[in-house]
């Protein structure tokens, strides 16, 4: 059983595509534990099986073998219906690309999921988080009225207004300038040390990684370096 300060506890996790000679393995063996309220970056080529790994952790996709614990749920026990709603209220993701719904406004893309999750105060929810990501003067705006840090903020507003304990970034500066991309990496660490998230984030970046309190990095579908043990 993984301590109670372990919110992610994975065991022997592979993940493999396709069978006989045209099976590829993917993930070969993770074992991972990451503890409520770390901050850890996910290094490596492309290839390496960076957000591979991230699918299987976050419950986007189901691993091949081995065990994944989350939050407290069980995630290798779960079918897809049961991971997406593991997922609610446990995980916010933020992607490289925005994702946000082009006929929202921001206050929408960010209310709407709690909405249909069954929030209640899901507006007013929604306008906190704009406002705690500075974008409260730009609740009625559409996306294409936004620049790609603003979008990006509404993207993290979105992740984080279920209050998450656990938040996945793949590359969230990716399409964005260096100025403004260094400005949402200091609003991600700041929204995760408000919040006590957890936070897993992928990166190319040395310097991102370096923000990080533990730093993790993948070849070939395994964990070569792990500056926390």
């Amino acid at each position: 059983m993984p301590q109670p300060h372990i919110v992610i506890d994975a065991k022997n996790v592979t993940l493999s595509l396709g069978s006989g000679a045209a099976r590829v393995d993917i993930l070969r063996g993770i074992d991972l534990e990451i503890a409520r309220g770390e901050s850890v970056a996910l290094l490596g080529p492309s290839g390496s099986g960076k957000s591979s790994l991230m699918a299987v952790l976050s419950g986007l996709e189901r691993a091949s073998g081995g065990r994944i614990e989350v939050a407290g749920a069980d995630f290798t026990a779960l079918d897809e219906d049961g991971l997406a709603k593991a997922r609610r209220g446990r995980i916010g993701i933020v992607l490289q690309a925005f994702h946000l719904l082009p006929t929202m406004t921001a206050h929408e893309n960010v209310a709407v999921p709690l909405e249909l999750a069954g929030e209640a105060d899901a507006f007013p929810t929604a306008a906190r988080e704009l406002e705690a990501v500075r974008l409260g003067h730009r609740l009625t705006h559409y996306p294409v009225q936004l620049s790609g840090g603003e979008q990006q903020r509404v993207a993290i507003a979105r992740a984080m207004a279920p209050q998450p304990e656990i938040l996945f970034a793949d590359e969230p500066t990716g399409n964005l300038d260096a100025k403004t991309g260094h400005a949402i990496l200091d609003l991600l660490f700041d929204r995760q040390r408000d919040t006590g998230a957890t936070l897993l984030v992928i990166t190319h970046d040395p310097t991102l990684a370096e923000r990080c309190g533990r730093v993790l990095e993948m070849m070939d579908g395994r964990i070569v370096r792990d500056t926390g043990r």
